[in-house]
């Protein structure tokens, strides 16, 4: 059986396995900055190169309307965006599928330190192109 090749798996198995680590090591209860900044470096020392808090302008019929601001972009290919909830909901979810839009990534992880075992949920949105 033929596993499906996942875009930017190198980077999102290693954020992974640093946000397993993290959990195991900070166990559930701090606040999402905690887990931001343990998990940044976590990650710098497997060598990735980490963005906190990015800023991505959204527009609307070329005029800028807002702001966001992402936790994590590793490098500059998946968006990481850290909870502390009890379970991933659909606004998580959503909110991620934004950025992506707003920033032109495809691959955003949403890590969840919010109980006892870590939880994740890997987010792909591929751009349309013009053809």
């Amino acid at each position: 059986m033929k596993m499906v090749d996942l875009i930017h798996k190198e980077i999102t198995s290693q954020i992974i396995a640093s946000s397993y680590e993290v959990g195991n090591i900070l166990g559930a209860g701090f606040l999402e900055k905690v887990y931001e900044n343990a998990l940044k470096v976590e990650l710098e020392l497997r060598n990735l190169k980490v963005e906190t808090q990015q800023q991505v302008i959204i527009y609307y019929k070329g005029k800028e309307i807002g702001l966001y601001q992402t936790d994590l972009t590793v490098e500059g290919k998946v968006i990481v965006e850290i909870k502390c909830v009890e379970s991933i909901a659909l606004i998580h979810k959503a909110q991620t599928i934004n950025y992506l839009k707003a920033t032109g990534l495809e691959v955003g992880l949403i890590i969840n330190f919010g109980n006892p075992k870590v939880e994740f949920e890997r987010i792909v949105l591929q751009h349309k192109t013009g053809k």
